[in-house]
């Protein structure tokens, strides 16, 4: 099957549907606050929660270079295939958590299953789709992200029809059974296993990647470029739900809803919108994937500025809608800009540190914000992320010149 002309796409297909449950699984807890307070009271303090929610990405930026690592020098499909059920199993698990310390602890545990995911994902994807469909490609695979994050903000409204425990338990058992199918399905890609098994002396040291990125100039421009929006992006997914309840005056169980498929339906746009873009731009001109990244980051600055002071229904979907397609068009090109920069053979690692670093800037943002939500400063927080971002576009703009499309 993995012959097969279709099959570049089938695989975008499968692992659409891990990304999907990776992010549903991830944000249905931030919609969930409300339901879980009545049985586990340390959630009533919004520090307390900022803290359960950061330990995840701290975790998850830890363990993210060695999974980086780990993806250039094992079967990607395996661990892909790991990671979704370990997470789902510490989903299911979620259900039967009775205190503040046996949620943490599973968060945390979530994070290093979950880190494993995303440099083997991409880079698989990477691998399969060259060229004219590469950015695309990664495109719609981020849409199974934000779409997760969309089906997550429901978490509340079936939490309120049946239980904060049932719906962990769901939706750990579906993820569970979709890793047994990924078993059958998904496939690495046969120039790397034949690298695997050729190249194993040449890249014994498995940390000479490490190396041999954090030489490379380039790299820690993207970097830099790629740690900054994380923090408006980190900002969004955990805690544009509380933003949207204070801002409209409206309970979680609505502002849930509402602010994660504005969210994700804008991104939706501005990923599929931005990878065919890029794809075409760079046909044209070689930093044709940097003009369209962007292009997209840009939007999100007057965007953040609304989102914190807007207080109508006009004013906040707006806003999200324009962060939402900003952001998406930078999302869909990073791996693909990275592919400028980076050799094949260390892609995996590059994304991994990449990863660390973003996701410690998010675990910083939202215990930040959790402080500042419980000042009744929230808000302002928002606007004043925006004026961060403006700084990474400089950056990228004067000194990202690639000389080619795919770096071998």
């Amino acid at each position: 099957m993995e012959n097969k002309k279709f099959y570049p796409w089938l695989l975008v297909t499968l692992l659409w549907l891990v990304a999907l449950l990776n992010y549903m699984d991830r944000q249905m807890l931030s919609t969930m606050q409300e339901a879980m307070k009545a049985d586990i009271s340390e959630l009533n303090r919004a520090e307390a929660f900022g803290a359960l929610m950061a330990v995840f990405l701290w975790i998850y930026g830890l363990v993210s270079p060695f999974a980086g690592i780990v993806a250039d020098h094992m079967s990607r499909k395996w661990l892909v295939v790991g990671s979704i059920f370990v997470w789902s199993a510490v989903t299911f698990l979620m259900g039967y958590a009775e205190t503040f310390e046996q949620l943490y602890w599973l968060r945390a545990f979530m994070g290093i299953s979950e880190a494993l995911y995303i440099p083997s994902a991409l880079s698989l994807i990477a691998d399969w789709h060259e060229g004219k469909s590469r950015s695309l490609a990664i495109g719609v695979h981020m849409t199974g992200l934000y779409v997760g994050q969309a089906v997550g903000g429901f978490g509340a409204t079936i939490a309120a029809a049946l239980s904060w425990h049932s719906t962990f338990h769901w939706f750990g058992i579906i993820g569970i059974a979709y890793s047994l199918v990924l078993i059958v399905l998904l496939h690495e890609n046969p120039c790397h296993a034949v690298q695997d098994a050729t190249a194993t002396t040449k890249r014994a040291n498995p940390f000479k990647g490490f190396g041999m990125v954090c030489s490379n100039w380039a790299f820690w421009i993207i970097l830099f470029y790629f740690a900054v929006p994380s923090l408006s992006g980190w900002a969004t997914k955990n805690w544009m739900p509380t933003l949207f309840s204070e801002n409209l005056g409206i309970p979680m169980s609505s502002a849930g809803p509402i602010s994660t498929i504005t969210i994700a339906v804008s991104s939706l746009i501005g990923v599929l919108g931005g990878g065919a873009l890029s794809d075409y731009w760079v046909q044209r001109n070689i930093r044709g994937r940097i003009y369209t990244s962007a292009i997209g980051l840009g939007m999100t600055v007057p965007a953040l500025c609304l989102l914190g002071f807007g207080h109508s229904l006009t004013d906040v979907v707006g806003a999200g809608l324009l962060f939402g397609i900003g952001y998406g068009m930078f999302d869909a090109n990073n791996m693909p800009i990275l592919c400028q920069f980076v050799s094949s053979k260390y892609r995996g690692t590059a994304y991994g540190i990449m990863n660390m670093t973003g996701v410690f800037a998010g675990a910083a943002v939202t215990q930040l914000l959790g402080k500042w939500t419980d000042g009744g400063s929230l808000g302002e927080g928002f606007a004043l992320l925006g004026g961060i971002v403006i700084a990474a576009l400089v950056l990228q703009l004067t000194f990202l010149r690639p000389t080619t499309d795919n770096k071998e």
